[in-house]
C-alpha cells in the first residue's frame, strides 16, 4: 500500500463535458483544493505549472483528444504597448485602480451582473447569486486582492482613490514570479474603452513596479474568437509540452 503524507495533494479527473470554447469538443479537467497551511506554495507550483485557480480549486484542462488550451504569461519586462493599446491606454487614463482585501460588495456585484448579462447571457456563470460571488471573492487560502478601477477626483492624486461606482474589477493573486489575473469584469455600457484590454495593460505596469517578470493570463485557445485577445500580448511564453515557450509578435 502506497502511503501520501496527510497535507500532500489529491488530484482528480472531471467527467467530460461540452467543451464552451471549441464546438463539437469534449473537455475534460484535473483538479485539486488548494487549502490548508500549504495552500499558497502549492498556488504557486500549480500556476507555474499551468494550472488556474477559482476559489479554493487549482484546474488545469485534461482533454483526451485536445490541446487547444495553452497557458500563457506575458514577459513584463520586455512588453512594448502597441499602437492602438496605447490609444485603450490613452482612452481610460481618467480612471484609477485602487488594490483592495478580496471582499465582496453590493456595487460590485451589481456590476459583476450587468456584464453577465451583457456578455455572457449563455454562460454558465449566467445563474450566480450573490452569494455566489461573494465566494469567488473571498473563499481564497492564497495571496490575492481586489483591483477596482473607478474615474479619478479632484483628491485622487492625493488620496489614490477614484470616486463613483466601479468601473471594472479584477481578482488578481500574487506570486513569487508574477501576478495572475484571476478574473476580472466591467462596465458594458463602457465598451469603447475596451477595459479587458486595459485591465491587462494596467496589470503588466502593476507586475513591472513590483519588480515580478510575469502577468499570467490563463488559457490561449486557438480557434476560439474568445481567447484570441491573449495572442496580442507579447512577447509572451506558452506553456508547451517541453515547458515555457517564448513567443514575439503574432
Amino acid at each position: 500500500m502506497t502511503s501520501h503524507p496527510r497535507d500532500a495533494p489529491q488530484f482528480y479527473l472531471t467527467a467530460p463535458s461540452p467543451c464552451p470554447y471549441l464546438p463539437g469538443q469534449q473537455e475534460r479537467k484535473v483538479f485539486t483544493h488548494l487549502v490548508g497551511r500549504r495552500a499558497r506554495d502549492l498556488n504557486e507550483i500549480l500556476t507555474q505549472g499551468g494550472f488556474r485557480r477559482s476559489q479554493t480549486i487549482a484546474y488545469r484542462p485534461a482533454c483526451e483528444t485536445c490541446r487547444a488550451c495553452i497557458s500563457v504569461r506575458v514577459v513584463v519586462d520586455d512588453f512594448r504597448p502597441s499602437d492602438s493599446q496605447r490609444r485603450v491606454l490613452k482612452r481610460s487614463r481618467d480612471l484609477v485602480g485602487q488594490v483592495q482585501p478580496n471582499r465582496p460588495a453590493s456595487e460590485q456585484y451589481a456590476l459583476f451582473r450587468r456584464y453577465l448579462d451583457a456578455r455572457h447571457g449563455d454562460g454558465g456563470m449566467v445563474d450566480m447569486t450573490v452569494l455566489d460571488y461573494a465566494m469567488m471573492i473571498e473563499d481564497s487560502h492564497v495571496d490575492t486582492h481586489l483591483v477596482v478601477y473607478r474615474k479619478r477626483g479632484p483628491d485622487t492624486a492625493i488620496n489614490g482613490r477614484g470616486v463613483g461606482g466601479p468601473v471594472a474589477v479584477c481578482l488578481t493573486d500574487v506570486l513569487s514570479d508574477g501576478l495572475s489575473m484571476v478574473y476580472s469584469f466591467y462596465d458594458p455600457l463602457e465598451a469603447e474603452r475596451s477595459l479587458g484590454t486595459y485591465m491587462i495593460l494596467d496589470h503588466i505596469e502593476r507586475a513591472r513596479s513590483l519588480g515580478l517578470p510575469y502577468l499570467y493570463l490563463g488559457y490561449w485557445v486557438e480557434g476560439s474568437r474568445k481567447m484570441q485577445y491573449k495572442a496580442k500580448f507579447t512577447p509572451q511564453e506558452r506553456l508547451m509540452p517541453n515547458g515555457w515557450a517564448r513567443v514575439e509578435e503574432t
